[in-house]
């Protein structure tokens, strides 16, 4: 019998048009935006990789063709870099892949939705569990321990149900988020009984809104596909998971760790300096950098 705790799939929507950091993503997606030395992608999919997952699925739009260059093989340039002798920088251009890693991609033909991106993964996911990564969030996991969605998928082998990463928000900024209610079921899990997509403060019945991972179950793709569509006439994500409450169960996962939001400028700021901070090469002199300026 197929083991249902078993994750081996994770989907990444990608197909957003990224206009909050227009100029720059005119050309480029906003996805390869690079906070230090690497596009915000490849954060997210390291961080599915860790966690034990191996096929990732983009769900790409219209020019975005520099992200499946970007996990593709690049024979021009590893053959330069081996003739030169830079090995340090020809395993780590062939880190980006692993061998062992496979790389889907599939269009979203139009702008619907969290909710349709994730249905267009669905031919590809088939009825597995299946993660989704919002590459706009960046998550760091505690220091020395696992990332965010490492720590998700465990907790789904114990509660095989859909597991919703949350944090506690602002009263202010409730209306940004899904916001999640219901009763403690663990020390870091909620089973959720009631979900909003951004609510008015007045109107939230928690402060706890859901952040940019998930680990879903293949039914939600059912209740995605004959749900109408919900706040901005988009077909909405958290609209599908909110009717499995009932038919499966759905919990919240308080998570360890720190959300970027880099769908800001503020945010993609924050990280990149703290990531900075904490590169071994660089981190020493940027430190001295950042003491010395007239603030």
């Amino acid at each position: 019998m197929k083991n249902v705790t078993r994750i081996d799939k994770a989907v990444f929507p990608v197909a957003g048009l990224g206009t909050r950091f227009l100029p720059a993503t005119k050309a480029m997606p906003k996805e390869m935006l690079p906070v230090v030395d690497k596009p915000l992608v490849q954060y997210a999919v390291e961080e599915a990789y860790e966690a034990g997952l191996r096929h990732m699925v983009f769900v790409t739009g219209r020019s975005k063709r520099a992200i499946e260059d970007h996990f593709d093989t690049s024979p021009e340039l590893e053959a330069e870099l081996e003739a030169a002798g830079k090995t340090e920088l020809l395993e780590l251009v062939r880190s980006i892949a692993p061998a062992d890693m496979a790389c889907s991609f599939v269009r979203q033909p139009r702008a619907l939705g969290l909710g349709h991106a994730v249905l267009c993964a669905a031919p590809i996911v088939g009825q597995e569990p299946f993660a989704v990564l919002l590459p706009d969030d960046l998550m760091s996991g505690p220091q020395g321990g696992a990332g965010v969605l490492a720590q998700m998928v465990r907790q789904f082998e114990r509660t095989p149900t859909c597991i919703l990463a949350v944090q506690e928000v602002p009263r202010e900024h409730v209306r940004r988020y899904g916001i999640v209610a219901g009763e403690p079921a663990g020390e870091r899990l909620t089973r959720v009984s009631r979900m909003v997509e951004k609510p008015e403060p007045d109107a939230a019945p928690s402060r706890m809104g859901v952040a940019g991972r998930y680990v879903l179950t293949p039914a939600v793709f059912e209740m995605i596909r004959t749900n109408p569509r919900g706040a901005g006439g988009e077909i909405q994500l958290t609209d599908g998971i909110a009717r499995l409450i009932e038919a499966e169960g759905v919990h919240a996962y308080r998570y360890e760790g720190r959300r970027y939001d880099c769908g800001s400028k503020e945010g993609f700021l924050q990280a990149t300096v703290d990531f900075a901070l904490k590169d071994p090469q660089l981190g020493p002199g940027f430190r001295d950098y950042l003491k010395n300026l007239a603030l």
